[in-house]
């Protein structure tokens, strides 16, 4: 494992966000979702995909607030410009997502 500094982490920007909007994404190679989420009043509202389609229904995921990665570079997945990066414990093919375990302001920083 490569241990990393404390200002290697703070470079990172792990924001809460609440799921406002959430579409197929069948162009996609594997089965995802487009999300649109909010940050809050200094980030807005970025999108991003996500192959959380084996755990979640799209009716669950509206409202439901989560943790993403705000300042890596958009990345162009099929004809769709992700923004940020979700964040989830990974198994196999099973993404379960993180989340505050309670009700947050948009846009706070998670240290």
């Amino acid at each position: 494992m490569n241990n990393l500094s404390w200002e290697d982490f703070q470079k990172v920007e792990m924001r809460v966000g609440t799921i406002l909007e959430v579409k197929d994404f069948p162009e996609s190679r594997n089965p995802s979702y487009q999300l649109l989420i909010d940050f809050g009043s200094e980030l807005g509202q970025r999108k991003t995909s996500a192959q959380i389609t084996s755990l979640y229904s799209k009716e669950e995921l509206v409202g439901k607030q989560i943790i993403a990665v705000v300042n890596f570079p958009k990345k162009q997945i099929a004809n769709f410009m992700s923004e940020c990066l979700i964040l989830g414990a990974v198994e196999g093919k099973d993404v379960t997502l993180l989340k505050t375990d309670r009700k947050v302001e948009n846009g706070l920083r998670i240290l």
